[in-house]
Order: structure tokens, then C-alpha cells, then sequence
């Protein structure tokens, strides 16, 4: 059995953000982090369009592909065109609460049948070399103290997984939307912790609510890694120090304007060359000068500008010009 490479630090996958343009702009700040893709699911990596839903940059490695589904043998399909395209990790959605999600028998609702997870994870382990990795919930509806917890992680593991993210806080399947599921139950990161403990030959990692550079290196006295969900979107400036603090890479950190320009060739090859319509890049740039002088005055002139025909880096450039020079350079 190889080694498993372990992250202390990654960005969540999440729907709507985590895009290519997303994760290649969280390059432009930090190297090492894993970065996930959204939640794919199976029928559109199989029968979808593949580039469109799976293409990338070489920048972005190390990075894991995200997967929505229950049925092995489509998993397995799935997982195989992900190791095809170059995904470093393919990883099984057992967290989200959507009722779509739920309809279609996939996310959260999977963690009340581990031997189903167990026989996918067996499935795409057999179809791919990279690791297979899942992320799931503390638990779900009633089923969630911590023996439900440990019974559905040694089932999975029995069938190959090593490596657990786990959302801190239960999902309410019905009754809560999937907002309320990130905000409503508690936090349990304590639970995670026990996890780590009594399974030390797993990598096991937490999620949920952490937001601060303080709140990673706590947790990470206790368990492996560390995941970061919204505010990894809302302050991607946070991410400025983590090759430093958790990687062990003292290489000199760009200021934010200097994150922004190395941004300049790609977003112009996407919206000169490719057609692309410039708010698809800039609404994840919206954040970049968070808490800084001029930050309002920054969003709101690519908010007004970046979807008028021909909108390009000038509007960018533009922008930059009205946060203050102190802050553009910190």
C-alpha cells in the first residue's frame, strides 16, 4: 500500500464556486493547497460534455475531482475519466443535503447505507490508481452520535478509503435547506477529533466553520488536515500565508495587486479568445481586497462593468486603480 499524501489545508468543493476560473485564481495565492472541483455527478461525466465539465489548467494541481452518485459501476466509469483527465484524487460526495441531491439517491442521504459507500468506494478503487477519498456528514437525521459515525468510517475503510473529510455538523434531510444544513446544527469538531484518535491509521480531516488562521492550527493539533469552505470564497486572501504556515514553502507571497495582474494573460485568453463573458472570471475577484480601503469602491465598479459587451482586464484594471495604493500592495 503507497503512502497517502496528506493536505493540512483545502478548499472545499462547492457548487456555483469552485470552478476552473475559481481554483485557478486561489493559484495565483497559494501553491500547495488541494483544490476541489463541484460536486459532478456521474451521469454528466459519462454522458456530458467532458471538457466543459472536467477541463483544467495544469496550474491547478494538486487537485480532486468531486463525484455525486451510488451506483458502482457508474462510479467506476466516472472515477476511470477522471484519472483520464488528470484529477489527482477522486472524491464521493456523502455530505450534500439538496433535495435534488436526495432525489437522485446520492449526498448525505448515502450515509445511512455504508455498505452501499463501501461498494463504491471498492468499485472506483478498482478502476483508478489515484487515491479515492470520501467526504461525508458527522451524521444524518437520527443517526448521528458518534457510533453511527465510527460504524459508517470502518465500513468504508474495510473497502479501501484512508482518507475521511468530515463536515463537523449533522444534516437534517428534511426540514432545513442546504444553507440552513451549513449554519443550524452544531459544530462537533470534538467528534472528529475522537475519530482521529481511535483510527489513527487514517487520515481524517474536519470541516465546518473555520475561518481563521488561529481555528486551522487548533484543529490541526487534533487531526490531519484541515478543509475551508465559504471562507475560502468570501476572504481568498486568507490563503496568503498558508503555503508558509502549513506547507513549509517561504517563498515571498505577491501583494494583491501583483496576485491580480499574473491573472491578466489568462482572463485575457478566456474572454478575447475563448468568448467568455468576463463576470464568469471577475465574480470570484469580488473578495480579493476584503476589509481593505477602496474594497467597496473595487466591487463595485466590476459589478457595473463586467458584463457589457467586450468587458475584458481593463475593467480589472480600472478597479484597481480606486483601491488605495497602501492596500493594493499589501
Amino acid at each position: 500500500m503507497t503512502d497517502l499524501t496528506t493536505y493540512p489545508v483545502s478548499i472545499a468543493p462547492m457548487m456555483q464556486r469552485t470552478d476552473r476560473h475559481f481554483r485557478y485564481i486561489m493559484r495565483s495565492i497559494t501553491r500547495h493547497t488541494l483544490l476541489y472541483t463541484e460536486m459532478v455527478t456521474t451521469g454528466a461525466i459519462i454522458h456530458g460534455d467532458r471538457e466543459r465539465l472536467l477541463g483544467f489548467e495544469e496550474r491547478e494541481h494538486p487537485l480532486a475531482l468531486q463525484i455525486g452518485g451510488s451506483d458502482p459501476d457508474e462510479l467506476a466509469e466516472a472515477a476511470r475519466i477522471g484519472q483520464q483527465f488528470g484529477y489527482d484524487e477522486i472524491n464521493l460526495n456523502v455530505g450534500c443535503p439538496s433535495n435534488r441531491v436526495q432525489n437522485a439517491r446520492i449526498g448525505a442521504c448515502l450515509m445511512k447505507t455504508p455498505e452501499v459507500v463501501a461498494r463504491a468506494v471498492e468499485a472506483m478503487g478498482r478502476a483508478v490508481d489515484v487515491e479515492v477519498t470520501v467526504k461525508h456528514r458527522i451524521g444524518v437525521d437520527d443517526s448521528d452520535d458518534y457510533g453511527d459515525m465510527l460504524r459508517f468510517v470502518d465500513t468504508v475503510a474495510e473497502a479501501g478509503c484512508r482518507r475521511f473529510i468530515v463536515h463537523a455538523r449533522k444534516a437534517w434531510l428534511q426540514g432545513l435547506s442546504p444553507a440552513e444544513n451549513r449554519n443550524i446544527p452544531p459544530l462537533r469538531h470534538h467528534e472528529i477529533y475522537r475519530l482521529k484518535e481511535e483510527r489513527p491509521n487514517l487520515i481524517i480531516e474536519t470541516n465546518g466553520g473555520i475561518d481563521n488562521h488561529d481555528e486551522i492550527a487548533r484543529h490541526l493539533g487534533h487531526v490531519d488536515g484541515v478543509m475551508i469552505g465559504r471562507a475560502a470564497y468570501d476572504d481568498p486572501w486568507l490563503f496568503a500565508e498558508v503555503d508558509r504556515r502549513y506547507y513549509g514553502d517561504d517563498q515571498s507571497i505577491p501583494t494583491r495587486g501583483e496576485a491580480l495582474e499574473n491573472l491578466f494573460d489568462y482572463i485575457s485568453h478566456w474572454t478575447e479568445e475563448r468568448g467568455l463573458k468576463l463576470h464568469h472570471i471577475s465574480r470570484h475577484l469580488l473578495q480579493l481586497f476584503r476589509g481593505q480601503r477602496g474594497a467597496r469602491a473595487w466591487r463595485r465598479h466590476i459589478s457595473d462593468n463586467a458584463s457589457r459587451e467586450g468587458a475584458g482586464v481593463d475593467v480589472l484594471r480600472e478597479a484597481l486603480e480606486l483601491v488605495s495604493d497602501d492596500y493594493a500592495a499589501a
